[in-house]
């Protein structure tokens, strides 16, 4: 990449998916992005496995303008903290007002099926009952696989996608 591309990544402040920010994180750096990464708060945050993070900022101070791209990361935390978080729904409705590439992995979909991004587009999601629900009431053309994109959404469904979905998000950045 010519410029270095930035990236914020958002985790949960509890029981984020190690593997679904660690694996995409490593892939975005190794590309040559900056890595700026987002939660709650930003005392220790803590994956489903043990790994803790310092979050550099919290979702509340974001400006979406200082960034190319979003990730948000998947994992049981991310119902809990994620979801429902209008001040994170806002930062994705605004990403994607500018065009900005905009992923979410495993449940993390859900965040942008909420904040209205995934009408008609092309989605996959960690599949259980309630998020494949929640995708196709808000529209979304749902789809069982790795990672699907659509435009300049990307969605993986699961740890096992995580690799193949940060590359995707590298690939869109290009």
């Amino acid at each position: 990449m010519t410029e270095q591309k930035k990236i914020l990544m958002v985790i949960a402040q509890e029981n984020f998916r190690d593997e679904e920010f660690l694996k995409p994180k490593k892939v975005f750096e190794d590309s040559g992005a900056k890595v700026t990464v987002a939660s709650n708060t930003t005392k220790k945050a803590k994956g489903v496995l043990g790994k803790k993070v310092s979050p550099d900022i919290s979702i509340s101070d974001v400006n979406i303008d200082d960034y190319d791209a979003i990730s948000i990361t998947g994992g049981g935390g991310a119902k809990q903290y994620l979801w429902d978080n209008k001040e994170l729904q806002e930062i994705v409705r605004k990403a994607n007002e500018q065009g900005k590439i905009i992923g979410a992995i495993c449940i993390a979909p859900v965040v942008l099926a909420n904040a209205g991004l995934l009408e008609g587009k092309m989605t996959t999601v960690f599949k259980n009952e309630e998020t494949v629900k929640i995708l196709k009431d808000n529209d979304a053309k749902y789809r069982d696989k790795d990672v699907m994109v659509d435009g300049n959404i990307i969605t993986g469904r699961d740890p096992n996608a995580a690799n193949k979905y940060g590359q995707a998000v590298i690939k869109a950045l290009k």
